[in-house]
């Protein structure tokens, strides 16, 4: 019975798995195909889609424009994030709980709301100019990943190393900077990859704080597909899956490194 309800399991993981990774692979096929518009099967085999990616200004400014963003969101969602969840599980504040309501928020509205909530506010109401509006947008929305995932890190380290390390003549900023963040290294990793990926893929947002002076990826594909259906998106589709996996097998070889440093320092 037990073996009957394994391979059930197994089934069901390869179907789902299955139901992943197929339409990925279509949109690979279909970058390669000749014809003028996305056709499965492909007819022919040809690179002139890769290559006409890097003919259109509004693929290249909007790449460079979303990669800025998605990381200077991200890093700034680090910096506010991992010290308010160290004062949050660290320290006695009142009114914890409407604190963490308060940075979890921006997951329980729709994105649509809130980039038209930032856009009436931000730019029409305040007058803003469009790069600043994105990237407080997006900080909204790599902000909740944050707090999540460090919350998680910082509820299951043991504060009496910490203390430890107090009563040993260390300060609590040299504490902190030694003992804890070394010890949630991984959610913090984490967090900034999921931060950098939702940022990057963003579309609500980035459509309503979008302008003729500001363009983004997600944005400029939507306005090509408007008047354009051939495999260049499909093409484009491919080399930023290309890109999200390297920089995340990056992400994942810094994080060995630098775990094995430590466990050989220790």
């Amino acid at each position: 019975m037990l073996d009957r309800h394994n391979h059930v399991l197994q089934l069901i993981g390869v179907i789902v798995l299955a139901l992943l990774i197929l339409p990925l692979g279509i949109v690979v096929v279909t970058s390669f195909g000749t014809e003028p518009t996305i056709s499965f099967p492909i007819k022919g085999f040809t690179l002139a889609w890769y290559a006409n990616i890097w003919t259109q200004p509004a693929f290249v400014d909007g790449f460079q424009s979303s990669l800025t963003i998605a990381l200077l969101a991200s890093l700034l969602a680090l910096l506010i994030g991992v010290p308010a969840v160290y004062a949050l599980t660290r320290f006695d504040i009142p009114k914890k709980a409407w604190f963490q309501t308060l940075f979890l928020s921006p997951t329980l509205i729709p994105e649509i709301v809130i980039g038209f909530a930032l856009y009436q506010t931000l730019v029409i109401a305040w007058r803003l100019p469009l790069w600043p509006s994105l990237l407080i947008g997006h900080l909204l929305l790599c902000l909740p990943y944050v707090i999540r995932l460090v919350t998680s890190s910082m509820l299951h380290l043991d504060p009496h190393i910490e203390e430890a390390a107090w009563t040993l003549g260390t300060s609590r900023p040299r504490a902190f900077f030694t003992i804890v963040l070394p010890n949630i290294r991984t959610s913090i990793v984490a967090a900034f990859m999921l931060c950098f990926i939702n940022s990057f893929n963003n579309i609500p947002i980035s459509l309503f704080l979008n302008g003729p002076s500001q363009n983004m990826l997600p944005t400029a594909i939507l306005n090509y597909l408007q008047n354009n259906y051939d495999p260049t998106v499909s093409a484009l589709s491919v080399v930023l899956m290309l890109f999200t996996a390297v920089l995340m097998l990056l992400m994942e070889k810094l994080l060995g490194v630098g775990a094995l440093t430590t466990t050989e320092t220790n």
